[in-house]
């Protein structure tokens, strides 16, 4: 195993984790045939093929059987159509390489782990020279960039020469040194020159070598830095949901509320406020508190100056909130309908039977009824349930007594509709008319007649009327509201 890589950011300041390899029998392929191999693109319709072209020849070569195992689970899995022609998406002519972008697959998949780690090692020495900037380990660097943060807050015009300023110091400056390097303490000199010809080769940026160390230092910040990201995302969300996701709502709403106030506020006064004034109390605070005497300082007092009042603060939260925040807890209430069909037995004289409860009226003109079906519903009341997250307010089914009103408003046709009695709306002979053509496109006639249930009219096959009732949406109760009606309950 080589000791570094010569030419190639990698972060040395930290011993080497211990590794084991563990070895099989089977041999290595070639790896310069597999880069050219994992160089060509792999398509979402050739993927199948590729990966039983490559279980074949992996098979030859004395693969495992793990190996072939996820290699036939991976043909199930992986599907052969693309992301555009799923969900019916324009094609996107922005760029061919982000259209061709490859499906996904193992052996791409570790091609281009080892060549992300072999280059990820300038972030890792980005990442500890900022560390120990921050955390003071050289107070005379910390102080510096207290000074350039002090700066650019009194002035930010200046941010616009940070990166210039960046680049010649941090990569132009470096370059000409490697091209011009000084003379060696052997030799007596005043000062450094900078006369002459270059006496050494410019310097290149070269990944890690595989197999190296500083390979494996590259995978143990790797490592280390996903298990960082993963904490801190799990700490930032355990503070931020439980305010904001309306667990508790009363606490949600006066955040809320205090969020719109400052919103406002700001919106007509945030040019009056001195701004770099609190960018450099910021700077200076953040900075500041990574200093590890005052880090000791505040651990020593917060025990004795903080949390009393921490606690005080949040009691005097909960009885404002509990004052003050008042939430509407009754549920959202609407009328819900259900229409009773009733079906002729026998000729234009014969008795009525029940047919079915359904939520449409399947008045002649309806969808259904011209393209010939037969109504949907249920047979009995009892039957009859409520919509998808909502709950019956009320015990029984009322008998809507506006029968002329809902029949205006879902503009029926060719029916007579009783304003007394029953409130029956029943179809006329010339509904069958009115169904020809409407399905030729003609306009229809006359849309309904009044009656009151006693005149001599040729009726149709079918009638129906309206049944209402009060339905509430369902609430969901929270980790908060349980615990809240468990204890009242005891």
């Amino acid at each position: 195993m080589d000791e570094y890589t010569a030419e190639a950011f990698v972060n040395r300041d930290e011993p080497v984790p211990t590794f084991s390899i563990t070895r099989t029998g089977s041999p290595s392929p070639d790896p310069g045939s597999k880069r050219s191999k994992l160089k060509e693109s792999l398509s979402q319709s050739r993927l199948k093929e590729k990966i039983q072209d490559g279980a074949a020849s992996r098979s030859e070569t004395g693969f495992s059987l793990q190996d072939r195992l996820l290699t036939k689970l991976l043909q199930q899995v992986i599907p052969t159509e693309n992301i555009e022609e799923v969900l019916d998406l324009p094609p996107d002519k922005r760029s061919s390489k982000y259209i061709g972008r490859p499906g996904f697959s193992i052996p791409l998949m570790t091609n281009n782990f080892r060549r992300f780690n072999s280059r990820i090692g300038i972030v890792f020495v980005f990442q500890t020279r900022l560390i120990r900037l921050l955390t003071w380990r050289v107070p005379t660097h910390t102080l510096s960039l207290l000074a350039v943060c002090t700066f650019i807050c009194l002035d930010p015009y200046l941010l616009a020469v940070l990166p210039l300023a960046a680049a010649l110091l941090f990569v132009m400056v470096p370059a000409y040194l490697v091209r011009h390097p000084a003379p060696p303490p052997t030799i007596h000199h005043s000062a450094y020159s900078i006369n002459g010809p270059p006496l050494a080769p410019a310097r290149t940026i070269r990944p890690a070598a595989e197999m190296s160390k500083d390979f494996f230092r590259n995978m143990r910040d790797l490592q280390n830095s996903m298990d960082d990201f993963s904490t801190l995302h799990d700490g930032v969300l355990k503070i931020i949901t439980p305010p904001t996701n309306f667990s508790n709502e009363a606490l949600s709403s006066t955040l809320f509320l205090f969020l719109f106030l400052s919103t406002c506020v700001l919106f007509i006064a945030s040019h009056l406020l001195p701004w770099r004034f609190f960018s450099l109390i910021f700077c200076w605070a953040s900075i500041s508190l990574g200093h590890p005497s005052l880090q000791q300082f505040i651990l020593n007092n917060h025990a004795d100056h903080i949390r009393p009042r921490e606690r005080s603060a949040k009691s005097w939260l909960d009885a404002w909130i509990a004052r003050d925040i008042i939430l509407d807890e009754s549920p959202e209430s609407r009328e819900a309908e259900t229409f009773e069909l009733q079906r002729r037995k026998g000729g234009s004289r014969g008795e009525w039977e029940s047919w079915l409860f359904s939520p449409n009226p399947y008045d002649p003109l309806s969808p259904q009824r011209i393209a010939g079906q037969r109504p949907k519903g249920t047979r009995f009341f009892e039957d009859v349930s409520a919509p998808k997250g909502w709950e019956w307010g009320d015990k029984k089914w009322v008998l809507d007594l506006g029968s002329r009103e809902w029949v205006e408003e879902r503009l029926v046709q060719g029916v007579e509709v009783e304003v007394e009695g029953e409130r029956w709306i029943t179809d006329l002979v010339e509904a069958e008319e009115s169904v020809s053509a409407a399905k030729k496109g003609k306009k229809v006639g006359p849309g309904w007649e009044e009656g009151n249930g006693n005149e001599q009219v040729s009726f149709g096959q079918w009638r129906r009327r309206r049944w209402i009732r009060t339905v509430r949406r369902k609430g969901v109760l929270s980790s908060n509201d349980s615990s809240s009606s468990s204890s009242s309950s005891n």
